[in-house]
Formats: C-alpha cells, sequence, structure tokens
C-alpha cells in the first residue's frame, strides 16, 4: 500500500513490534519517542496516519493530537494506552481524534483501523502504490505542499466546488488538474478558461455556447465550454476578473445545472464540477460591489491557498532540476545539473513570479547554456535581481535579540526591572545583555532622570 505512518511512543520494543507488523502490512513507517520527535518528523515529512501512545515522556497524546490538528486538520490520528476509558475515548473523538484503542490491542482491529482511516483520509479508492500518480506533475518535498495536497486529495472524492487562491505564477491550473484526476470524473474532460484573456462580449458565447444566428457573425451553433466539460472539470482560472453581468448568468447555471446558450430558447442540462481560481481578494472585491457575494459562497465551499515559492524554498533546487531535465530535451543539449553556487543563488532569490518566473529562468540558462554544469554568471544574469539576504545562525540570533531588547525597553519605558521580569531573567544577566547590544535604558525612557 506504501502509506506513510508515524509511529509515536516510548517504549521502544513496542515500537519495534509495530514497525515490523505495519512494514510487512505494506506500509512505510517511521518512528518518534516523544511529542516534540514527533512534531519534528512531520516537519520533515507530512505521513498518511500518526499512531500515536497518549502517555508519553515529555506531554500526552491529546496535546500532541492538538497541536497536529491545528497545524494538519485533514491527517488523522489513531491514539494508543494502556490506560483508556470510556470517558477519554469519548473526549478524544470529540476534538477530532480518528481512533482510541485500548492495550493491549488486537492486531486486526488496528489494521482495519488504519485502513479505514486512510480510506476516508483518501477517498475514492485505497492508497495504493499508483496512489502519487494523481499529483504527479506537481514536484514539491515541501511540508506546506503535502498539507495543502492532503486536503486537495480529500476534497477530490467530492463534487463540491473549490476556490485556489494563490499569486499569479504559484501553479494554480496545475492543483486544479490534480483535483481532477483525483476525482470520479478523471476519464471526463477537463477544460480551463482564463476570464480575464476573454473580452466580455465573447465570454458569454465561450461559456455557455451560441446558436446560428444568435448575433452577426453566428453562422452555426457553438457548444460553450460547459457543454463541452459535461461529465468532467470546468476550471475558472482568474474568476475575480468575471464582468458582473456574466456573474448573474454563472450563478444561474451553477443553480440550475443548466446552460441556455445566447440565442437559444430552450436549457441544456450539464453536469460539470466547477474549480476556480483568483489571485484577487475576493472579499474586497465583494466590499467593493465588484463581485458578487451569493457567487462567491457558491464557488466558495472549499478554498486552498497555494503557497509562494519563497515559502517553500526547499522544492527551488528540485524544480530547478527537473525544469532542466524537461529543457535540455528541448533544447537537445547535454544539461547535467548547476553549479552549487549557482543552485544557492536560485534557492536565495526573491521569486515575485512563483514557479512560473523560475522556469522561465531556468529556460533561459539553457538557451544560453555551453557547457553540461549550469555556471553562477548565467543564473545571475537570468535573475537580474538581488538573493534575499540569508542569515547564519549566529547572525540571526544576534539581529533577533537586539529586536526583542528593543521591544521590551520600549514597551516598559526604559524600566529595567520590569523588561527583564517580562524576559525571564535576572537583573544582572539583562544588563549584560544590553551591554553585549550597545544599549543603554535612557534611550528608551520618555521622562529622562526616572530610575529603575
Amino acid at each position: 500500500m506504501n502509506a506513510h505512518i508515524l509511529l509515536v511512543d516510548d517504549d521502544t520494543d513496542l515500537l519495534k513490534l509495530l514497525s515490523m507488523r505495519l512494514t510487512a502490512a505494506g506500509y512505510r513507517v517511521t518512528t518518534a519517542t516523544t511529542a516534540e520527535g514527533a512534531l519534528t518528523r512531520l516537519a520533515v515529512e507530512l505521513p498518511q496516519l500518526v499512531l500515536s501512545d497518549v502517555r508519553l515522556p515529555d506531554r500526552d497524546g491529546l496535546s500532541l493530537f492538538g497541536d497536529i490538528h491545528a497545524r494538519h486538520p485533514t491527517l488523522p490520528v489513531i491514539l494508543l494506552t494502556a490506560h483508556g476509558t470510556i470517558p477519554d475515548a469519548v473526549a478524544a473523538t470529540e476534538r477530532g481524534v480518528f481512533g482510541y484503542l485500548t492495550k493491549p490491542f488486537d492486531g486486526k482491529l488496528l489494521l482495519a483501523k488504519i485502513a479505514q482511516a486512510l480510506s476516508i483520509a483518501t477517498p475514492g479508492g485505497q492508497a495504493g502504490k499508483n496512489d502519487d500518480e494523481w499529483r504527479a506533475p506537481i514536484v514539491s518535498r515541501s511540508s506546506l505542499m503535502a498539507e495543502l495536497l492532503a486536503e486537495a486529495r480529500l476534497v477530490a472524492g467530492t463534487d463540491a466546488s473549490v476556490l485556489i487562491r494563490g499569486d499569479s505564477g504559484s501553479g494554480k491550473e496545475l492543483l486544479a488538474q490534480a483535483i481532477h484526476r483525483a476525482s470520479h470524473r478523471a476519464q471526463k474532460p477537463f477544460v480551463a478558461v482564463n476570464c480575464g484573456a476573454i473580452p466580455e462580449q465573447l465570454l458569454e458565447s465561450e461559456l455557455f455556447g451560441h446558436i446560428k444566428g444568435a448575433f452577426t457573425g453566428a453562422v452555426s451553433n457553438h457548444r460553450g465550454l460547459f457543454q463541452a466539460a459535461d461529465g468532467g472539470t470546468l476550471f475558472l482560472d482568474e474568476i475575480g476578473d468575471m464582468p458582473l453581468p456574466l456573474q448573474v448568468k454563472l450563478l444561474r447555471v451553477l443553480q440550475e445545472r443548466s446552460v441556455r446558450p445566447v440565442g437559444a430558447s430552450q436549457p441544456v442540462p450539464i453536469d460539470v464540477r466547477v474549480l476556480s481560481a483568483t489571485h484577487r481578494d475576493l472579499e474586497a472585491a465583494m466590499a467593493a460591489g465588484q463581485f458578487r457575494e451569493d457567487l462567491y459562497y457558491r464557488l466558495n465551499v472549499v478554498s486552498l491557498q497555494l503557497p509562494n515559492l519563497a515559502e517553500r524554498r526547499e522544492d527551488i533546487p528540485l524544480l530547478a532540476n527537473y525544469f532542466l531535465t524537461r529543457l535540455a530535451d528541448k533544447y537537445q543539449k547535454q544539461l547535467n545539473s548547476f553549479a552549487p553556487e549557482a543552485l544557492e543563488a536560485l534557492a536565495t532569490a526573491p521569486w515575485p513570479g512563483n514557479v512560473r518566473q523560475l522556469y522561465n529562468v531556468v529556460e533561459q540558462v539553457c538557451a544560453l547554456a555551453t557547457a553540461p554544469l549550469i555556471p553562477l554568471s548565467l543564473v545571475q544574469r537570468a535573475l537580474r535581481a538581488a538573493a534575499v539576504e540569508v542569515l547564519s545562525y549566529a547572525e540571526a540570533r544576534q539581529r533577533f535579540e537586539l529586536d526583542y531588547l528593543v521591544k521590551l525597553l520600549k514597551l516598559t519605558d526604559g524600566n529595567v526591572a520590569d523588561a527583564a521580569r517580562l524576559a525571564d531573567r535576572n537583573r544582572t544577566e539583562f544588563y549584560r545583555l544590553l551591554q553585549k547590544h550597545d544599549l543603554s535604558p535612557g534611550m528608551f525612557r520618555s521622562t529622562p532622570g526616572v530610575a529603575d
């Protein structure tokens, strides 16, 4: 099955036994012996399920579940305990814990509970060895993207409308295609339209179709994109740019599940799942009267937010090398990799244009490259922008300390006793910190000469 399970238990013998049992059942297993260790593991790689003991050395399993649920609300968690009671189980399930088993537990029951949790978390079938095919074009190892894709997979098993938010170039259409592939409509058409790229007078005909003679130039019947996507998925990109008159007509189509081509007297039934996307602030557009509130709630049943590329920098080397391989074939060049300093420049660039901009930069260097190893000079030429500042740990700590001390002294009007108390440090230690950063309490006193 290859689903990834994180085991959390301070009993190393039980951890080893459970790991062997789950590995034998076809799962991929990672382990942790503390709650903090589990959260570290989650930051490195998001599993499909967490199986945790309730009593852990640093804190209890319910507290760990609270942290997991706050960061990854769709990740199923099963708790194990040697001290289970019915009230504990009720309390755990009311908070959202998927399952609660008391030690010693039956191995078959545990496997059944895991299979049940995974089948719900990945609707439409068991998590199998081909489970990642639906998202294969989305290259990522970011925990932010892993969480987003888990939510996308969950909603793909329904017909709920999804509004995908994200900056230009962040991959909104790619995510929409992935949701379509993971849905029961995967064998039917996926049709995409950019609502901001088509003139208003043509957009209605493009979406809903027209009949012959409906207007000057309509020399034959034309099926609109809603009919072209019948049985499948229609992706309305940049929905925030749709003119208000068309928003009214789109709302009617979604309510009645039928379209009326321009010039026609009878509606045509349709069965279409609608996904939409925007980089605009639709809430602000509604407040300004530029976007209909009733249409917003029709489209925004589920909202997914794509992170910017700068928020998932761990993906930049992965994406850059992925694009390099593809573009080397396109340009029929022998291009192997980036020089280390070139890859560092890519990883630290600001990327206001997100993944689309990264692809463009890699394409530029591929077109100009004359050797298998891409040098820094080519990357710098393509970027034409300053890299973001990356501090060493010591520099970052120094900067944080300075900012923290300044804020405390501003808050306390330069009163060292109060500032030291808020920092949970004694006055002597606090004074040493001030001397280290060349700070004087008098700099922050609104009334000069007031003693601590």
